[in-house]
């Protein structure tokens, strides 16, 4: 039997935590105590959470987590079920969804999580708890390297590596939005989707040496990395172009290379954005932003989808949905 509290709320959760660093099976079901939210946060209830090669890298390096214990997850949609002291942008009852301070704020792979309030924002109605939960990561990354970074205008070229991806998908959404011409690379299999999604060309990359397919681009969007990638991304820039990208492997190498190119090159860490996730939402709310969902798993099967997920082959997004 759960423990409760003095008002009869449960005062436990399940979530998912390891003691250890390593494949999938470090991943297990506890029980944890339930969090309470501070002055500035909300205690959500977690309807859907969704998954990202980040989740993996951590499980298995631990990265800027160190070590274990602790609980994945960055992308949350849900229920506000309480707000901490000075809390006006949120009410309980509203359903909201976001991403949880990257990297340090994380945690909602579980029953319920605690978020700084402005991290989060109103759930547009037209989406599902699971699409929601599937948004925030991957489409901040994208939101904050096309428009922040690169500065995405209309009538700009952009290359959008891996563009079938998590972060892909939405950045070739974010782009067409935008008003920007899309070049996306990708297997062959995956170009009718893509096209659904705006794409103007695609490069079979098993095929065709992206470098010679494009040329003249304002904005690359790597999310590949390797230093021969990098090298042959930044001679498709026309001079002046930008590159950003999200693999943080020496930046400074990048931005030498690029400066001798006459080009730019940056290497970006998402980060929580109210202002951003409005504007993801708003894409969203008018239908010019979806995620597609690759999987569905329940929070005990969270082992099952790092497992799906590190195979590298997910068209889209995985989420956990906790009903």
């Amino acid at each position: 039997m759960r423990q409760t509290d003095t008002s009869g709320a449960a005062s436990v959760m399940r979530a998912i935590s390891q003691d250890e660093l390593g494949d999938p099976a470090v991943l297990k079901e506890v029980e944890l105590e339930r969090p309470q939210p501070g002055p500035g946060e909300v205690l959500v209830q977690v309807r859907a959470a969704g998954l990202n090669p980040t989740d993996w890298k951590h499980r298995r390096y631990g990265a800027f987590l160190g070590s274990p214990p602790f609980v994945l997850g960055w992308d949350v949609s849900g229920v506000v079920e309480a707000t901490g002291l000075g809390v006006t942008v949120h009410k309980p009852g509203d359903e909201v969804f976001g991403m949880l301070p990257y990297p340090y704020g994380v945690g909602s792979h579980a029953e319920y999580v605690r978020a700084p309030a402005r991290a989060l924002v109103h759930k547009p109605e037209q989406l599902s708890h699971v699409q929601a939960g599937a948004l925030p990561l991957a489409g901040l990354t994208a939101w904050q390297a096309l428009v922040d970074t690169a500065g995405l205008r209309a009538g700009q070229r952009v290359l959008i590596h891996a563009a079938a991806g998590g972060v892909g998908h939405l950045a070739v959404q974010i782009a067409k939005a935008r008003g920007a011409h899309v070049t996306g690379t990708a297997s062959s299999g995956k170009h009718a989707m893509l096209r659904e999604l705006g794409a103007d060309e695609l490069i079979d990359y098993r095929e065709t040496d992206f470098a010679d397919a494009a040329r003249d681009m304002d904005v690359v969007f790597d999310t590949v990395g390797g230093a021969d990638h990098r090298t042959r991304s930044l001679r498709t820039l026309r001079p002046g172009g930008t590159l950003v990208s999200i693999l943080l492997e020496e930046p400074a190498a990048l931005a030498d290379e690029a400066a001798r190119l006459g080009v730019r090159g940056e290497v970006m860490l998402v980060e929580a954005d109210q202002a951003g996730m409005s504007a993801v939402a708003a894409l969203a709310e008018t239908g010019r932003l979806r995620p597609v969902v690759a999987g569905t798993f329940a929070l005990a099967d969270a082992a099952k989808a790092h497992e799906a997920g590190e195979t590298g082959r997910t068209t889209g997004k995985l989420v956990l949905d906790l009903g």
